[in-house]
């Protein structure tokens, strides 16, 4: 089973279709949104109509939440860019449209814990175990926390009790920067455990083997706004063969950037900055 895993597209639609171009020419058996489909970018609408079409499932991210509820915590740009698109989902010439849009967004998830092949437990099974963990944020706090790729370094504390909360698999996103969390046990044989994070450039095709046993957090990074120094948009694809354990693919595309910072800029609710950015992958 081949599993798509997109993040963090923030209405970037220029840099949706051509991720979805990409995916639909690797045998992908399905689609999954880690969330954020919504914030920042200027199509919202269409965003969300083309996730609702093409994803198995979403997951509720932060800014998804913000123009469900309120956006709490966000800096003024943030703010102003959510309200702003709250107001186009609300402005639909068809109320019907407008219902299944909010409708949808309402029913996107916190976390879904899934099988190996990400097929739902069955009820002969009740007691079954589900190594893969889908949460935008953290296995702590699903929709807020983030993980960010030197939190190994900088608290180990932090690490060690986001991966006591998940048995073997965590998929994430909301920090924008693709790569693989690794749990291991510390040289020094006093049974402490180190976490380690390899970005797709520093794994052999960018590509990572699922060990059995272990325990990893797997990040594709974003599709619409990427903030790991590169500016082609970030996806993932999962493949769980039962042949093996596991394999992550990452892969970087180029997109017309250039069309979504003019769109950006043609919007005034929205700060040219958060345009200008996408040109600087930050």
């Amino acid at each position: 089973m081949r599993t798509a895993l997109i993040s963090d597209i923030h209405a970037n639609l220029e840099a949706l279709q051509a991720v979805l171009a990409h995916i639909d020419g690797q045998r992908v058996d399905r689609i999954v949104c880690l969330g954020d489909i919504i914030g920042y970018g200027p199509d919202p609408v269409a965003c969300v109509d083309i996730v609702a079409k093409r994803c198995e499932f979403a997951l509720m991210g932060n800014h998804d939440f913000a123009a469900l509820y309120e956006p709490t915590n966000f800096n003024q740009v943030a703010e102003q860019a959510a309200y702003w698109t709250r107001f186009q989902l609300e402005s639909e010439a068809s109320p019907d449209e407008a219902r299944r849009r909010w409708s949808f967004l309402n029913s996107l998830r916190v976390r879904v814990a899934r099988d190996r092949d990400f097929s739902e437990p069955t009820a002969a099974d009740p007691a079954s175990r589900y190594p893969y963990l889908c949460v935008h944020g953290s296995p702590r706090r699903p929709i807020n926390e983030y993980i960010f790729p030197d939190d190994g370094d900088r608290s180990q504390t932090k690490m060690a009790s986001i991966f006591d909360r998940f048995e073997h698999v965590c998929l994430v996103g909301h920090t924008h920067c693709p790569g693989v969390f690794m749990e291991s046990a510390a040289g020094d044989g006093d049974g402490d455990r180190v976490y380690e994070f390899y970005p797709p450039t520093e794994l052999d095709g960018a590509r990572y083997q699922i060990v059995p046993g272990t325990k990893v957090i797997l990040n594709p990074g974003s599709v619409g706004q990427p903030r790991d120094g590169f500016v082609e948009a970030s996806y993932a694809i999962l493949d769980t063969d039962p042949a093996r354990e596991g394999i992550i693919e990452f892969h970087r595309l180029p997109y017309d950037v250039q069309t979504t910072v003019d769109k950006i800029k043609r919007i005034p609710e929205i700060n040219d900055w958060l345009g200008e950015r996408l040109l600087q992958g930050k």
